[in-house]
Formats: C-alpha cells, sequence, structure tokens
C-alpha cells in the first residue's frame, strides 16, 4: 500500500502532488462533493454502472481542470483573479468638472 506525506516546512505552503494552497481544497471538496452525488444517486435507485460512469467521468473532469488551473494562475493567481474581478471598471464622480479645472490659491500664493 503506497503511503503519501504532505511535508509543510516552517513558512511554505501546503503541497501535495503539484497542487498548491487552495487549489488542494477545491480538489478535495470536489472529490467529497461527487462522492456525495454518487451516492445519492445509487440510493435513488440509478443504474449502479451509471452511478459509476457518471462518477468515474466526472471525477477525471474535475481533477483535470484543477491541475489546469493550478499550471494557468499559480499559487495566488486564482485570489488574484477575483480580487480583480471586484475592482470596478470606472469610477463615477459627481463633482462639477469646473472643481477639477480651477488651482486651489492656497497653494498659488505660497
Amino acid at each position: 500500500m503506497n503511503t503519501y506525506h504532505i511535508n509543510k516546512g516552517i513558512g511554505r505552503k501546503v503541497e501535495f502532488k503539484g497542487l498548491k494552497a487552495q487549489y488542494l481544497f477545491i480538489f478535495s471538496g470536489g472529490l467529497l462533493g461527487l462522492l456525495i452525488c454518487v451516492m445519492i444517486m445509487y440510493m435513488a435507485g440509478v443504474n449502479a454502472y451509471l452511478c459509476l460512469i457518471l462518477g468515474g467521468v466526472s471525477c477525471g473532469l474535475l481533477i483535470w481542470q484543477t491541475f489546469a488551473l493550478n499550471e494557468k494562475y499559480g499559487e495566488h493567481g486564482l485570489m488574484k483573479l477575483g480580487a480583480r474581478k471586484k475592482h470596478p471598471k470606472y469610477i463615477i464622480s459627481r463633482k462639477n468638472i469646473y472643481r477639477y479645472l480651477k488651482t486651489n490659491r492656497k497653494r498659488a500664493n505660497k
């Protein structure tokens, strides 16, 4: 039986088989969610072979997509992508244009 060690050094992020940080949580949470879905489908009376095929294809897709995201965005890439989506595209200012064009007289007199 194979044993896998997760070694986290001081000040380093958790890494397992190349998956880093948040991708490891996405991977494990996705696999757990797919396992629960397959069990619910089986208990609902869906054909066992159909459950296994759907579960296997879904797990393969999850594994492939998680490793692709890990390679594309890197360790902190998904957090940066999420932060970029929260920034406004433009800032609306309701001030009169004249206020931007006039100079501050107090600074000009100094």
